[in-house]
């Protein structure tokens, strides 16, 4: 079966969006799905610009993307509720996401997005994400002892790096082979690009 790469951010109201979708998307479409935890900052403050671990958008922009991922979650019927402290850090979410076995990863994912974007609940606190893996039925100590190590530390780093040697700049990314697609709204063009690419690479 064709696999798609999933790398997403648990900051990003648009990678939650999207980490509610793919799955019956892609199923839909005979794909593979490989979920990809990641964390932007690094990337962002590559931008020799505006080098900053934020998106800086101008206040006419930032009022705009929060109406426009209002307006998506409404369409989708996600009950989005802004976190009190936007954008919140998402590093131990992406390394506990990292650790998890990759069975369970999606739905560990989902529910820490939704504890973010729905229960407005701190994610970078070591005690409410230890609640969350635990409710997933998942030993919280011995996944967050593992999450903290220095090897999946390292390890995070190189996804960063490799995540950069692929070309993404923002999250949520899509992987088919060398091809790349960005943004929620790209999942389905992704998709069809897996049955039928229709340019050349």
């Amino acid at each position: 079966m064709q696999a798609m790469e999933f790398w997403y951010d648990f900051a990003s109201p648009y990678s939650w969006m999207a980490a509610e979708r793919i799955d019956g998307l892609a199923a839909a479409g005979g794909l593979a799905v490989h979920w990809r935890p990641f964390i932007l900052g690094p990337i962002l403050r590559l931008r020799p610009d505006n080098p900053s671990p934020y998106q800086n958008a101008p206040p006419a922009q930032r009022a705009y993307r929060r109406r426009d991922a209002e307006r998506l979650c409404a369409s989708y019927g996600l009950p989005l509720r802004w976190p009190s402290s936007y954008p919140r850090n998402g590093l131990l979410g992406a390394r506990l996401a990292r650790v998890a076995p990759p069975d369970v990863r999606p739905a560990l994912s989902r529910a820490i997005y939704r504890a973010n974007f729905v229960d407005d609940r701190e994610i970078s606190d070591a005690t409410v994400i230890g609640a969350i893996v635990a409710a997933q039925g998942l030993d919280a100590d011995a996944l967050l002892a593992t999450a903290l190590t220095d090897e999946n530390k390292r390890g995070l780093v190189a996804d960063v790096d490799a995540a950069i040697a692929h070309g993404i700049f923002g999250a949520p990314s899509f992987r088919l082979g060398t091809e790349l697609f960005w943004g929620n709204d790209r999942l389905e063009q992704a998709i069809a690009w897996a049955r039928q690419p229709w340019l050349s690479p």
